[in-house]
Order: structure tokens, then C-alpha cells, then sequence
């Protein structure tokens, strides 16, 4: 991170997680939440994941919040579980356990998904296991050039989790996917970029500031047109085309009468970049 990048970021609105193993700070719009574990390497555990899935329902719900950037302390995004808080002895029923994983999945990946908010993950490293679900679960995908993938859970003879199969599919194919999962390979990030998994790559020395201008851009424009977007191109996936076509015109004509799009057409028609929001007061 550039000594810039860091001012910036400690001159925002810091957002309280009840850790240190999650941060957040507000950036003129843009929330900055970091998994803060570095020491081994930002991975998931009783803590640090409960923690995040209040965060999301918090921050979807805050109006100063135009878009999340998820990253990670050091030099990874999200080694997965924490593997020295598994194996333990299985005391309660296997359906009772399928369901509280079942909850656990749908309040972090499945929830993070389908946020009201748009959501990067920002790849200054590794993102294995669990934690590539995470990162398959936002919107975009940006990373640092050393960044790489791998879905590792073969490694510790796990068949997988929190969605990377659902994921991992439909961004790269049933056989690349299955690729992955069988022989867990690492996949560097030129690999990620040229088969969409990584939107964009950025030089490791200046990843941190790189990844936030991305998200500044996305925080600067149209939100609620870009949240019917995103509304849009996910139920595309699950739908057939009449079904398309009736919720693109409902979330148009909504669209139509915002003063975003309002905004926008007057500074088209002045020939003016649109401004969507008006400067931030306190979060730097």
C-alpha cells in the first residue's frame, strides 16, 4: 500500500466490526473492509467470520456505502478456514451439522452475492479455498500481479464449500472448473485475467491505490441503476428471456424516474461529466 493510499484510508470513517480482525473504513463512498489476520494469512475462523457477516448486512444498509472493496492484510487475500480449528470430533447429528453449515454458507457467500451494494475483491495475494468463494462471490474480481488461486480443498480431502463449485462454473466452464477442483492447481493471475476469474491485474507496487481508484469509479457512478444492473444480469442466469425482458423494463422505467438518471441526460445534453453524489462530509 502507498503512503498515499494508507493517508487516505486512515483519513476515512472507520466503521466498527467488534475486531481487529476485520477492518473497515468509509472512503468517499467507498467501504474498505480488510480481513486482518496476515499472520496466517487473513484466514476464516470464529472470529473473523461471524464478524463479516454482520459487517455486509451493516453496510448494505448504510446509505454512505456506494460500494465494497474487500481485501486483505498482507500479502493474501484469504487462505480459507483456518485448518488448525477443523477435524474436531463430530458430537452432533450430520443433519443437524449440514444445516449450520448450510446457514453459515448462506450468510456470508450466498448473502455477499446478492448484496444491494456493488462488491469488488481485491487480491494483493492468495485466495484458496473458502476464501476464492468469497472472492467469486462479489461482483469484480481485481489483483495484484503476484496474486494467484487455487481451490486446495482436495489438499485437506474436502469436497468444497460457501459456493466455488456454483461460482467456478459458470465464470469458467464445468470442465476448467472441474479442473480446479480435482487437482487444485494454482492459477496465476495472467491465467485468472484471460479466463474472466480476474477482471484486472495491477503491479504489485502499487496494487493497494490501483484497486481503490477502481472502486472510487464504481462509488462516483449511477448506484442505483448500477444495483438494478447487477439485479438484471444475475437473474439473467437463472431465467429465460421473456422473464429478462419484463424485469428490464420494470427496473428502467424505476430507473427513469430517479434524479440519477435525471442528472445524467442534463449532463449529456451539456456536455459535462454527471456528478451522482455530493461530496462526502466526513469520510475523507
Amino acid at each position: 500500500m502507498t503512503q498515499d493510499t494508507e493517508t487516505l484510508i486512515e483519513r476515512g470513517t472507520d466503521i466498527e466490526t467488534g475486531t481487529t480482525e476485520l477492518l473497515c473504513a468509509l472512503v468517499s463512498g467507498v467501504a474498505v473492509v480488510t480481513l486482518n489476520k496476515p499472520e496466517k494469512k487473513n484466514a476464516l475462523g470464529d472470529v473473523l467470520t461471524p464478524a463479516l457477516r454482520a459487517l455486509l448486512l451493516a453496510l448494505e444498509a448504510d446509505e454512505r456505502v456506494r460500494c465494497i472493496l474487500l481485501t486483505g492484510a498482507g500479502n493474501a487475500f484469504c487462505a480459507g478456514g483456518d485448518v488448525s480449528q477443523m477435524g474436531g470430533a463430530a458430537e452432533a447429528a450430520e443433519s443437524d451439522r449440514v444445516a449450520a453449515l448450510t446457514e453459515k454458507q448462506m450468510t456470508l457467500t450466498h448473502r455477499l452475492y446478492h448484496l444491494k451494494k456493488i462488491t469488488i475483491a481485491a487480491l494483493p495475494g492468495a485466495a484458496a479455498g473458502a476464501g476464492l468463494s468469497i472472492a467469486l462471490a462479489c461482483d469484480l474480481r481485481v489483483a495484484a500481479s503476484g496474486a494467484f488461486i487455487t481451490t486446495a480443498f482436495r489438499n485437506i480431502g474436502l469436497s468444497g464449500d460457501y459456493g466455488a463449485s456454483w461460482f467456478l462454473t459458470r465464470l469458467v466452464g464445468l470442465g476448467q472448473a472441474k479442473a480446479l477442483f480435482y487437482n487444485a492447481d494454482r492459477m496465476d493471475a495472467t491465467t485468472c485475467q484471460r479466463l474472466g476469474i480476474f477482471n484486472e491485474v495491477f503491479p504489485r507496487e502499487t496494487f493497494r491505490a490501483d484497486s481503490l481508484a477502481f472502486a472510487q469509479r464504481i462509488a462516483d457512478g449511477p448506484v442505483q441503476a448500477l444495483t438494478l444492473m447487477k439485479v438484471n444480469l444475475q437473474a439473467g442466469l437463472e431465467q429465460g428471456l421473456a422473464s429478462s425482458l419484463a424485469l428490464e423494463a420494470k427496473h428502467l422505467i424505476a430507473c427513469s424516474a430517479t434524479d440519477e438518471s435525471r442528472e445524467a441526460i442534463q449532463a449529456f445534453m451539456q456536455k459535462r461529466p454527471p456528478v451522482f453524489q455530493s461530496a462526502p462530509e466526513n469520510d475523507g
